[in-house]
């Protein structure tokens, strides 16, 4: 009984009678169920005055399906800092080959940046090959560079496109795992797409029925998710390329704009106070050519 107090942390010091050797037997002895030895810990460190990092949360509904022909991505178009929308129109939906394209969500920086590295990289592989690159090849090289970073780079990924085997769409996770599905949705809005597709989704769709579908899916991660909103950008990918339709869908346009929009007068804001001060009273030019002590 002492024992497992102590294994459990409800006494502080091991039973006297154990020996070293017995106490470290115990310690290598693999125990079921949770530790919450960090919980324990923060709380620690948050009643010192420390402030704990909590999850950052994302807003961003991307989705993508297979029909008959090919492969249809969809996106919102909201980019979010914490609660306030930094760009009501930005693009979620990065061109990694003529026949290749992938969503984004997660990071801002990190799906642009990682997704404009992947794409050079592609590039460079079909100069060297002289051939179409295959999505396999694209999905290999991302997975391979985002677990090397363990989950640091905050992307989250749905790769699709039409190559010599066919239409295909990968999921790709921050930490480089990855999933080959029909139909897929990421980001905080995608519990509300991925209902419009488990509840419409089937095999052989047209591609007008698959643009339709992708539309309503990233429409209702926009009107039921905060993080998602603004417009709809979807891309269709075929054996002969893509087509990007940017802002498919515009269904939150301002509905008042001032007409001939603001105009201010010189002084509207009144000057409290203003002071001028010579750069040369502030620091010590020295002519060009002229030796400086160090």
């Amino acid at each position: 009984a002492e024992l497992a107090c102590w294994l459990r942390g409800q006494r502080r010091h091991p039973p006297r009678t154990m020996s070293s050797k017995a106490i470290a037997e115990a310690l290598k002895e693999e125990r079921g169920g949770f530790s919450f030895e960090l919980a324990k810990r923060n709380a620690a460190l948050a009643s010192t005055g420390m402030k704990v990092p909590q999850a950052m949360k994302t807003g961003t509904t991307i989705v993508g399906l297979c029909f008959k022909d090919g492969v249809v991505l969809g996106a919102d178009t909201r980019s979010t800092m914490g609660s306030t929308v930094a760009d009501k129109n930005c693009l979620k939906i990065h061109h990694i080959a003529d026949n290749i394209q992938c969503c984004g969500a997660g990071t801002a920086a990190d799906t642009e940046f990682t997704t404009a590295l992947i794409a050079s990289k592609v590039e460079l592989h079909r100069l060297a090959t002289g051939k179409q690159p295959r999505i396999v090849t694209a999905l290999t090289m991302l997975k391979r560079m985002l677990f090397r970073y363990q989950g640091y780079i905050g992307a989250a990924l749905i790769l699709g496109g039409v190559d010599c085997n066919g239409p295909a769409l990968y999921q790709v996770y921050p930490h480089g795992s990855t999933d080959y599905l029909p139909y897929v949705t990421m980001g905080s809005g995608s519990v509300n797409a991925m209902a419009m597709f488990e509840s419409e989704y089937k095999d052989g769709l047209s591609e007008s029925e698959a643009i339709d579908l992708v539309h309503k899916g990233i429409l209702s991660g926009i009107y039921n998710d905060l993080g998602s909103g603004s417009n709809v950008d979807i891309c269709v990918i075929t054996k002969d390329g893509h087509r990007m339709l940017r802002n498919y869908d515009t269904p939150n346009e301002r509905k008042f704009r001032y007409p001939g929009g603001f105009k201010y007068e010189h002084g509207t804001t009144p000057t409290l106070s203003s002071s001028f001060t010579p750069v040369k009273q502030l620091v010590d030019v020295v002519p060009a050519g002229m030796e400086v002590d160090a």
